[in-house]
C-alpha cells in the first residue's frame, strides 16, 4: 500500500483519544462529535494501513501499531509546535496536562501557575488531581503529560522539594492519646501517609487501629476536627485550626516531591512548565503562625 502524507490534525486527535482511552471523552476535549472523531480515526487507520485501536466496552485501547504510531505522533507534534514557536517569535503555544496530588495542588499550584500562565498565556493547562499511585499509570498510558509525585526516598536525586509527615489532631494533647488502641484516620493503604503511619506505630510497638478511612483530604481533616481520630498530613497541608501532635507519638518520615514526564522528549510547553516548577517549587515558603504546633497552609491533600 502506498502511504500518503499524514494529517497533523488527525495525529493530534489520535493522541487525545490514546490519552483518554475513550472516543466520547476525547470528543468533548476536541470539540467534535463522537461519530466525526470515529471517522477521523478510521481515516488515519486507512492512511497507515493498520488497525490502531481496539474497541473495548465503552472505551478504546491502542494496538501494537497504535502504540508505535503514538510515540511518533507525539514527537512530531512536539517538533511542529517548537518550529512554529521559533519561527514566529511568539510565546509558547500548546496544551499541557499536569497531574498532582490534592494537597500539592492546593499548597503550591496557585503560586506555581500564576507566574507561568502570565508568561505563557497561550498555553492551555489541564489539571488532574490524584494520589501518586494513580498518577503513575496515567503517565505510563500517556493520559497526562507530566506530574508532581511523592517519593518515599527524600534523598532521591530527582527530588525538588522535601515535605514532612506530621500527626494532626484538634488539640496538641488530644484525649484519645490515652486510649489503649489509638484511632487513626488514614487514606488508602497504597498511599505513603498510610504506610508511614503504620510503620511508625509498629516500630515502637504502639497499638493502633485505622478507625476511619477517607479518599479525600477534606474527609481526613473533618475527622481530625471531630476529635475522634488522629490523622497524618504533610506539614504544608495542615489547616490553621488543627494542631501538630508530637508528644507521645513516634516521629514520621520526610518524603520528596519530584516531577515526572510521560515522554522522554516532552513538548516545548511541557519542558517550559517543568523548568518553571523546578525553579519555583523549592523557593515557596509556608506560613507557620503556631510555630511547631500548627502550620497554617493549604486545606486539602492526598499523597
Amino acid at each position: 500500500m502506498s502511504m500518503g502524507l499524514l494529517d497533523l490534525a488527525l495525529l493530534k486527535n489520535f493522541a487525545v483519544v490514546a490519552r483518554t482511552g475513550s472516543i466520547s471523552l476525547a470528543s468533548l476535549q476536541i470539540g467534535r462529535t463522537q461519530s466525526a472523531l470515529s471517522m477521523q480515526m478510521r481515516r488515519l487507520e486507512d492512511q497507515v494501513g493498520q488497525a490502531l485501536l481496539h474497541r473495548i466496552g465503552s472505551g478504546v485501547r491502542l494496538t501494537a501499531a497504535g502504540e508505535k504510531l503514538l510515540g511518533h505522533a507525539e514527537a512530531l507534534l512536539a517538533r511542529h509546535d517548537e518550529i512554529l514557536t521559533e519561527m514566529s517569535g511568539t510565546t509558547l503555544k500548546g496544551s499541557i496536562s499536569l497531574g498532582c496530588p490534592e494537597d500539592y495542588s492546593i499548597a503550591f499550584l496557585p503560586d506555581l501557575l500564576k507566574g507561568f500562565c502570565a508568561q505563557h498565556p497561550d498555553v492551555e493547562l489541564r489539571m488532574v488531581c490524584a494520589p501518586t499511585s494513580e498518577l503513575r499509570p496515567l503517565l505510563h498510558r500517556r493520559q497526562i503529560d507530566m506530574a508532581l509525585v511523592s517519593l518515599s526516598d527524600p534523598e532521591n536525586g530527582d527530588v525538588i522539594r522535601h515535605e514532612r509527615f506530621v500527626w494532626v489532631a484538634n488539640s496538641m494533647e488530644p484525649d484519645i492519646l490515652d486510649q489503649a488502641s489509638l484511632p487513626l484516620a488514614l487514606s488508602a493503604p497504597i498511599t505513603l501517609d498510610y504506610r508511614a503511619a503504620c510503620d511508625a506505630m509498629e516500630a515502637v510497638g504502639r497499638r493502633y487501629r485505622v478507625a476511619f478511612a477517607s479518599n479525600s483530604l477534606a474527609g481526613l481533616i473533618a475527622i481530625a476536627r471531630s476529635g475522634h481520630a488522629i490523622s497524618v498530613l504533610t506539614r504544608s497541608a495542615v489547616p490553621p485550626d488543627l494542631h501538630i501532635v508530637s508528644a507521645g507519638l513516634p516521629p514520621l518520615p520526610t518524603i520528596g516531591i519530584a516531577l515526572e514526564f510521560a515522554e522522554p522528549r516532552p513538548s516545548s510547553a511541557a519542558r517550559a512548565l517543568g523548568d518553571h516548577i523546578r525553579a519555583v517549587l523549592p523557593t515557596l515558603q509556608r506560613s507557620d503562625p503556631h510555630s511547631d504546633h500548627a502550620a497554617k497552609g493549604p486545606r486539602f491533600r492526598r499523597m
